[in-house]
C-alpha cells in the first residue's frame, strides 16, 4: 500500500498477518489516541477534574437534607433540688426527632441561608407522659463577617481550573500523536537500518567473492583484498546490531500503543507531507485561546491572591453571626403541637480579636504578599516564554516542508550515485575508497530523509496541541467527553 498523503490516502488498512501488524502513520496515531496508556491516564485526569467541577457547582445550588435521630435514656442521675439538696432520680426517656432543612449558600457574602421544619417527641417512662415539640417554619442565616469567603474565591478559581483541565486533555491527545510520530519514525529508522545493513552486507559479500577471483589472478592488491574482507565482516556485525535494535524498538512501540500480542510491526511511510504554511499571528491567537498554559498562569495567580485573603482574614478581627426566626409550639399530641404556634427568635454574634500573637498574623500576610509578587513574576516570565515557544514552533514547522523535500531529493541522488559507484568499481574504474564513500553518503541521506519526516510530523501535532487548531483543514479541534 502507498499513501500519497497522511490524511488523503486512497487506501488505508490495518491488516494483521500471522505475526505482523501493518501500520501507516495515521493508523498508528489513531491507535495510540484510542488505547495507549498515556491517553487513558489523560482522560482519567480530565474526568476527575470534570467531576470536581460539578461538585464545585453544587455548592451554589440549594441542598435539601432530611435528618432524624432516635434515642433511649434509662439512667439514675443526681438532680439538685430547689432547696439545695440533691436526690438520685430515675430517668426513663425515649426521644425521636425529624427535621427537613433547605440550605442555600450566598457567594456574595459567604454566608448560608436556611429554611427548616421539624418535629420532636419525648416520652417519660416514669410518669408515662408524652410531649411533642414542633417547629413548623424556621428561617435562619449564618456567616463569618470578616472571614475568608471561600465561595467567592472558588467561583473565581474553579472555572479556570476546569478550563485548564479540558484544554490539558485536548493538548495531551495531540502530544500523544506527536510522541507516536517520533516512535513511528524511530521504529521505521530501525527497520531501515536493518534493511540497509542487509543490503550493504549482501553487496560487501558479493564484492568480496568477486575480489577473491581478481586477487587470484593478481588484478588487485592484498591490501585492497583485506579491506574488502574487513568491510564484509563489519557489515555482518552491523546486521546483528540492527536486528537487536529493531527488536527493542518493536517492543517499545507495542508497549506505547497498548498492544499485548507478541507480533512484529511493519510500517508504511507516507510518500509526501501536506503543503501549507501557518500564519504566526493566527497561531498566536489560537494558542492564547486554546492552550492550557494561559489558564494555568491565570489559576496560580488567583490562588496566590486567595492565599493572601486567607492570611488577612486570619490576622484581624473575626466575627461570626447566627440568626434564626420562626414558629414553635408544644403539646401532648402532634395536632396540638402545631396549634397556635408561638414566635421564636434567636441571634448570636461571636467576636475574636488577637491581642498578642507575636507578629504571626503580620508574618503570614507578608509571606503571602511575597509569594504573590513571586507568582506575578513567574506568570510574566512564563507567558513570555510561552509566546516565544509558539513563534519558534511555527517558524520551524514552516521551514520543515522544504527540508523534507530537500532530504528526499538528496536521498534519490545519493542512491543513484551509489549505484554508479558500485558499477564503476565492478568495472575496475573506481577505487574502494570511492565506493565506501558512496555507501556512507547513501546511508546518511536515507537517515536524514527519515529524520526530516519525523521532525515534520512531530512539529505538525505539537502545533495542533498548542493551538487547538487544524491549520491543514482550517478547523477547530474538539475532544469527546
Amino acid at each position: 500500500m502507498v499513501m500519497t498523503t497522511i490524511y488523503g490516502a486512497t487506501e488505508r488498512q490495518v491488516a494483521t498477518g500471522k505475526d505482523t501488524l501493518r501500520l501507516t502513520l495515521r493508523d498508528a496515531v489513531e491507535l495510540a489516541q484510542r488505547q495507549s496508556p498515556s491517553v487513558q491516564s489523560a482522560r482519567n485526569a480530565y474526568l476527575a477534574a470534570k467531576w470536581n467541577y460539578r461538585y464545585h457547582l453544587a455548592n451554589y445550588l440549594p441542598s435539601v437534607t432530611l435528618s432524624s435521630s432516635n434515642y433511649i435514656n434509662k439512667v439514675v442521675n443526681k438532680i439538685t433540688q430547689a432547696d439545695g439538696t440533691a436526690l438520685f432520680l430515675k430517668q426513663n426517656q425515649q426521644g425521636n426527632d425529624l427535621t427537613l432543612k433547605i440550605t442555600q449558600n450566598i457567594p456574595m457574602t459567604g454566608g448560608s441561608l436556611f429554611l427548616k421544619s421539624g418535629l420532636s417527641r419525648l416520652h417519660e417512662g416514669e410518669m408515662n407522659t408524652t410531649e411533642y415539640s414542633a417547629e413548623p417554619l424556621v428561617v435562619g442565616y449564618e456567616q463569618s463577617l470578616f472571614g475568608y469567603n471561600s465561595l467567592k474565591w472558588d467561583k473565581r478559581i474553579e472555572p479556570v481550573r476546569f478550563r485548564e483541565a479540558r484544554k490539558r486533555y485536548a493538548e495531551a491527545i495531540e502530544l500523544v500523536a506527536a510522541n507516536t510520530c517520533r516512535r513511528f519514525f524511530t521504529l521505521a529508522s530501525a527497520q531501515m537500518e536493518l534493511e540497509m545493513a542487509m543490503q550493504n552486507y549482501a553487496a560487501a559479500d558479493t564484492l568480496y567473492r568477486m575480489a577473491q577471483g581478481r586477487y587470484a589472478i593478481g588484478t588487485i592488491t592484498e591490501n585492497e583484498m583485506l579491506q574488502l574482507e574487513i568491510t564484509r565482516l563489519n557489515e555482518e556485525t552491523n546486521v546483528m546490531d540492527a536486528d537487536i535494535a529493531l527488536r527493542e524498538e518493536t517492543l517499545a512501540m507495542r508497549s506505547f500503543l497498548g498492544i499485548d500480542n507478541d507480533m512484529d510491526i511493519a510500517l508504511t511511510l507516507p510518500d509526501s507531507v501536506p503543503q501549507f504554511e501557518v500564519p504566526i499571528d493566527i497561531a498566536m491567537s489560537k494558542a492564547m485561546e486554546k492552550s492550557p498554559d494561559p489558564e494555568y498562569y491565570n489559576r496560580i495567580m488567583q490562588e496566590s491572591k486567595s492565599n493572601l485573603a486567607v492570611a488577612r482574614a486570619n490576622a484581624g478581627l473575626r466575627a461570626d453571626i447566627y440568626m434564626q426566626f420562626g414558629l414553635s409550639q408544644t403539646g401532648p399530641n402532634i395536632s396540638d403541637s402545631y396549634r397556635s404556634p408561638m414566635q421564636q427568635e434567636y441571634a448570636n454574634i461571636t467576636l475574636s480579636l488577637p491581642i498578642i500573637d507575636w507578629g504571626r498574623g503580620k508574618g503570614r500576610i507578608r509571606v503571602a504578599k511575597s509569594q504573590l509578587a513571586l507568582t506575578n513574576t513567574q506568570v510574566e516570565q512564563g507567558m513570555s516564554d510561552f509566546r516565544q515557544n509558539v513563534a519558534r514552533i511555527v517558524a520551524q514547522f514552516n521551514m520543515q516542508v522544504r527540508r523534507v523535500k530537500m532530504s528526499r531529493l538528496t536521498d534519490q541522488r545519493a542512491t543513484q550515485r551509489h549505484a554508479v559507484a558500485q558499477r564503476l568499481y565492478v568495472m575496475g574504474r573506481n577505487s574502494i575508497l570511492d565506493l565506501n564513500a558512496a555507501v556512507s553518503e547513501k546511508n546518511a541521506a536515507r537517515r536524514n530523509c527519515i529524520s526530516a519526516q519525523q521532525t515534520y510530523w512531530t512539529l505538525y501535532h505539537t502545533l495542533r496541541s498548542i493551538t487547538g487548531y487544524d491549520f491543514e483543514n482550517n478547523t477547530e479541534l474538539w475532544i469527546s467527553e
